[in-house]
């Protein structure tokens, strides 16, 4: 679910999109959030976690938190110093599964997928629920290009998800006819989203254990293009092989080398940014200078967001969406 929120600047009217998960998706609820914690239902299980952004205060008593609380995160000294989250612990209040399944069915019918979750030592559990809204703009652009390429008799549309992590944004686009190509650095996480794909009684989506940037660079060698690619980079980051990756050096030479591979027509990218420091005015000017876009490209940006129960609104990432 998106809103637009429209300001001046300038002479210009602008508008910038804030993009919330949908009041359908039952098994996800932001429950409370403020002195740096946010209070999560997944599920059946209420996890606490540090948010530093949650920087209000709390509309629920400590009390009233501890009565719904399983599992609370307890971040180690130095936890997200420096561009690095050290390790920290799970304190269970209640008895839960280290493991458990949460099904996401979006606004749009054909978009349902299983998400495994779990308590990493990193605070993540495996899914960021304010990503549901790019999860139905890659379903609503993905069917639309299935459609058009059946019309046409030409092969599905091929997507690229860079970044991937545990596969949400994977299963969004093979929920709607796509070949998918699912892409992250790390063996255990591309183990994970294929156990998603499998619960999901989903297949076929291509698995690639690599550096983003060395594959991009090789597809754009070999010709290869696709007409949906997805990314969520990290901060910071190493591929298999010790590559670094570090979001301010690397990220605008990654956006010229994925706009040599997404097809010039009938295509979609998806850029999603979790660095404090970027803005969607940032990613928007990385997008159409590394694309070097004209006037008359359909561009969207803005904020995905958590609303909680009191109408508190947390600002976790910006986008910035390219259809053309």
């Amino acid at each position: 679910m998106s809103v637009q929120i429209y300001y001046l600047c300038g002479e210009k009217q602008k508008n910038m999109q804030i993009g919330y998960p949908g009041e359908f998706w039952k098994d996800y609820e932001l429950i409370d959030s403020g002195r740096g914690e946010k209070l999560e239902r997944f599920g059946g299980y209420v996890l606490a976690r540090p948010e530093p952004k949650a920087i209000w205060d709390k509309t629920l008593s400590e009390t009233e938190w501890n009565k719904l609380i399983h599992t609370r995160f307890t971040p180690g000294a130095g936890f997200a110093k420096a561009g690095k989250e050290d390790s920290g612990t799970w304190n269970r209040l209640k008895k839960m599964d280290d493991q458990w399944y949460i099904r996401y069915s979006g606004a749009q019918k054909g978009l349902d997928f299983s998400l495994r979750l779990g308590l990493t030592s990193f605070k993540h559990v495996g899914v960021f629920p304010e990503q549901a809204d790019n999860w139905e703009y890659i379903f609503r652009n993905t069917s639309e290009l299935v459609a058009k390429a059946k019309e046409e008799g030409r092969p599905a549309p091929k997507v690229l998800n860079l970044f991937a992590y545990t596969g949400a944004a994977s299963l969004a686009a093979k929920c709607a006819g796509a070949d998918v190509t699912h892409l992250d650095s790390v063996r255990q996480v591309i183990t994970w989203a294929r156990g998603n794909m499998e619960n999901s009684r989903m297949d076929g989506i291509r698995w690639v254990l690599e550096d983003a940037m060395k594959f991009a660079r090789r597809e754009a060698k070999r010709g290869n293009v696709y007409q949906g690619i997805i990314l969520d980079p990290p901060a910071y980051g190493h591929g298999p092989d010790g590559e670094k990756w570090k979001l301010d050096e690397c990220l605008f030479d990654m956006m010229k080398c994925v706009s040599s591979i997404l097809a010039p027509e009938n295509s979609f990218m998806v850029l999603n940014l979790y660095s404090n420091g970027f803005s969607a005015a940032l990613g928007e000017t990385v997008v159409r200078e590394a694309f070097r876009l004209k006037d008359g490209v359909k561009m969207e940006s803005g904020e995905l967001a958590l609303r909680d129960r009191s109408g508190k609104v947390l600002p976790l990432s910006i986008f910035v969406r390219l259809r053309r």
